[in-house]
């Protein structure tokens, strides 16, 4: 059932990037801009399957892994993962976005393979050394790849979509991670489930018998939890085919005019940058550093609630919310393509495509609800669950304003690479920043150890995001308000 209902999302998105074409753009570059973008994203959304399959993972591993550990080990990745754009973010805009996401896709599933080689070790008894340091090595391996990512996707819509349009490509770039979401959680928990010593029976009941038999030796009364980081390295792997096949970084690549997208390389393509150049570019941009300082909040948010809800409501049962667990991944799926076509919408349809005005309501309207979690956390688990829920939904809305559109936006095509990772990067600092806090503040080695302090420690970061947010209100790159000058509010005085 939740599969035919992503299944559903992702026809109504494909049918919304169809009918959404304000530049008159011919059936035939939408058709192959779409071959361009949905092997793509489709390759993010699994890098995203192995990357949360690591909070899948915490939870079978039981007393094997702590959330001290957990934090620290997720929290060393994203630290990783946020310090490799210095280095990937200028390489990306040097080789392009293809090459970067094949990249991406073999590194993670390489990375990947060792963390399922490292599990099968220490759960079958064959080595005695404990999960923490090996994982706390590889999976920063993993996010060093994982980091190519998202700076590839956005290099290559950046010659491929207009300013324009890049608001509903934000939408677009908020529902590829929400599918990557859904992955991780909910095709994680199945891989996990199914591959237990007592796997499920039924009409389907091959699949788990075919992952056993894949996975674990023959008449083995052990759980083959490993497979949650096989399988997923193996679905990277073949898109990674269909990569090397279908991308072309530019229009121009698949035989089409050159396309001026109105950003701010609009006049400067015929320049060359080094890599401090393109630096330079982010650190001495005050909008930048804005963008930036909006995405580290957006980070705390994001994965402040998406990687400890489901932690907490196995350490706190959620009784009239047990509907909320059981579906997670496909509730962040379902409510982080609403937050991100609401912002996409909100801000191509009424704000000039400006990206900070949503961004601004958004982080208002997390920190109610973060509040109402906070007032709530031992009371009313439904009420909890849709907060959350609803938080997930506004904080996908930032995230893919912010990276997904706004830094490429403002870094324009020639830097879209280095200043969209260095912001992507800020996500995974707050990231690794709230990783490390409420992994200590809920863990037992604090005397004062509760997990209200869990939504508390996230109410600042809202506030915080909210007020740089709104000192962006009015911000567009230049060659963007020229454009709209000339082609949209021209008109539109000569029909009055």
């Amino acid at each position: 059932m939740s599969l035919s209902i992503v299944a559903l999302c992702l026809f109504i998105v494909i049918g919304v990037y169809f009918y959404n074409n304000p530049l008159k753009h011919g059936p035939w570059f939408l058709s192959r801009r779409f071959i361009n973008w949905f092997p793509l994203g489709m390759t993010y959304s699994f890098l995203y399957m192995g990357r949360y399959n690591l909070t899948i993972a915490k939870s079978a591993f039981g007393s094997l892994m702590t959330n001290e550990q957990f934090g620290l080990i997720f929290g060393a990745g994203t630290t990783v993962y946020a310090l490799s754009f210095f280095v990937n973010g200028p390489l990306v805009d040097r080789i392009g976005g293809k090459k970067g996401i094949i990249i991406a896709a073999i590194g993670a599933s390489l990375a990947n393979i060792v963390l399922g080689v490292i599990t099968w070790l220490v759960l079958t008894g064959r080595t005695q050394i404990p999960l923490f340091w090996p994982f706390v090595v590889t999976y920063s391996v993993n996010m060093y790849f994982q980091s190519y990512g998202a700076v590839s996707i956005i290099k290559v819509k950046a010659n491929w979509f207009h300013v324009r349009e890049r608001g509903i490509f934000g939408a677009i770039f908020g529902t590829l991670i929400s599918f990557g979401v859904y992955f991780a959680f909910d095709w994680g928990q199945a891989i996990v489930d199914m591959t237990k010593a007592v796997a499920p029976v039924g009409p389907l009941s091959w699949i788990p018998a075919l992952l056993r038999h894949l996975f674990v030796p023959e008449g083995s009364a052990l759980d083959a939890t490993w497979a949650i980081f096989f399988v997923p390295a193996a679905i990277m792997l073949a898109w990674a085919a269909l990569d090397l096949w279908l991308i072309k970084d530019t229009p121009e690549q698949a035989g089409f005019p050159h396309l001026e997208t109105h950003d701010a390389s609009s006049g400067h393509m015929h320049e060359e940058y080094t890599s401090i150049d393109l630096l330079k570019r982010v650190f001495l941009s005050p909008i930048m550093l804005m963008l930036a300082g909006v995405e580290l909040t957006a980070g705390v948010l994001r994965n402040g609630i998406m990687q400890w809800y489901t932690i907490f409501a196995h350490d706190v049962k959620q009784l009239g919310a047990e509907d909320i667990l059981a579906n997670w991944g496909l509730l962040l799926c379902m409510f982080g393509i609403v937050g991100g076509f609401a912002g996409g919408l909100i801000s191509d349809k009424f704000f000039q495509s400006r990206r900070g005005p949503p961004a601004a309501i958004f982080c208002a309207f997390m920190l109610m609800m973060v509040a109402v979690m906070a007032m709530n956390l031992f009371k009313l688990p439904f009420v909890v669950g849709v907060a959350a829920l609803l938080i997930v939904a506004a904080v996908t809305g930032v995230h893919s304003l912010m990276s997904g559109t706004a830094a490429a936006d403002f870094g324009g095509r020639k830097a879209t690479a280095t200043c969209s990772g260095l912001i992507d990067g800020c996500v995974y600092l707050g990231s690794g920043v709230q990783s490390v806090c409420v992994g200590f503040l809920t863990g037992t080695q604090w005397s004062g150890h509760s997990w209200q302090w869990w939504p508390i420690f996230l109410m600042p970061f809202a506030l915080a995001g909210g007020i740089i947010a709104w000192r962006i209100w009015n911000e567009l790159p230049a060659a963007t308000r020229k454009y709209i000058a000339e082609h949209e509010q021209k008109p539109a005085a000569k029909a009055a």
